[in-house]
Parts: structure tokens; sequence; C-alpha cells
């Protein structure tokens, strides 16, 4: 989109490979069985060869120069979108997501991921009260970890 975003940010690397998946998963405290469901994906992926398209030419993507983890310095557990980072929110507006409006829409619920973290859910306390539960993955992971297992990879 030709902007940066004047976030202070914690990464990792650049490159993909079985240890920075690794590192990621203990990073964010994932249990055995999904690092195991994703470095199966990872083996996956490595035999697939890239899609050929008819009557466009891509450039080949160099996947070891791309950062696959980065997240803001300041991690705290937002409760409203007032507490985000004046910066992030400015970086959702450039990209055509003004969430400070969308606070004021009714029946509207945001996750605002920035890199590659959550930094706000809204509508989640009224959501679940209907028996839905919206959060982060990484969130649904820890709370929710037997509904996750269960349908991680398939379409409900």
């Amino acid at each position: 989109y030709g902007f940066v975003s004047a976030v202070e940010v914690n990464q990792m690397a650049k490159g993909l490979s079985e240890e920075r998946i690794r590192d990621i998963s203990k990073l964010k405290g994932e249990p055995e069985w999904l690092l195991k469901y994703r470095l199966d994906a990872y083996r996956k992926w490595l035999r697939m060869k890239p899609p050929q398209w008819a009557n466009v030419t891509i450039k080949d993507i160099d996947f070891q120069d791309i950062v696959y983890y980065s997240e803001p310095k300041k991690k705290p557990t937002l409760d409203s979108l007032d507490e985000v980072d004046p910066e992030i929110l400015k970086t959702f507006e450039k990209l055509g997501i003004p969430l400070d409006e969308q606070k004021r829409l009714s029946n509207v619920a945001v996750d605002a991921v920035f890199d590659s973290t959550s930094v706000a859910t809204t509508f989640r306390k009224t959501l679940l009260e209907s028996g839905v539960l919206f959060c982060s993955m990484s969130e649904a992971v820890k709370d929710y970890p037997d509904l996750v297992r269960k349908y991680l990879g398939s379409v409900v």
C-alpha cells in the first residue's frame, strides 16, 4: 500500500522453516497438537508446486524473504478500541478500515489484527451472551482448545 507504520515491533528474522514454526509456536504458548498440525501443513506445502496461471505472469515468491511473525512491542490485553495505539488506528484508517468509526456502529464486530497480533476485539461480551465465541485465534487456542482442535482446517 506504499506506507510504513511508525509502530515499534518485535519480530523474528525472515525465512520459513521447521525451526521458525517451532519458535513462533513456543512464543505463542501453543499446545503440542497445534505445533504438530502446523509442521504437518508445512511439510505438505514443501511438496507443493506453485500454480500455473493462464494468461498471467507472476514473479516467483521468495518465501525466505518474508517475516512470518511480528507484533507491536506494547501488547497488553485491550478492552476497547480507545486503548489501541493511535499509530495502529491510523494504519487501519489508511487501509480503509477506520476502527474508531467502527466502534460506533451497532452490530459490527471487529477483531483488529496488526502484524501477527490481535490488538482489539469488539462486541465480545455481547456476542457471548448470544452464544457466539468471538476472539483471536491465539485466545481461542488457549480458552477453547477442544473446539479449535475439533474444527481447525474444516468448514463450519
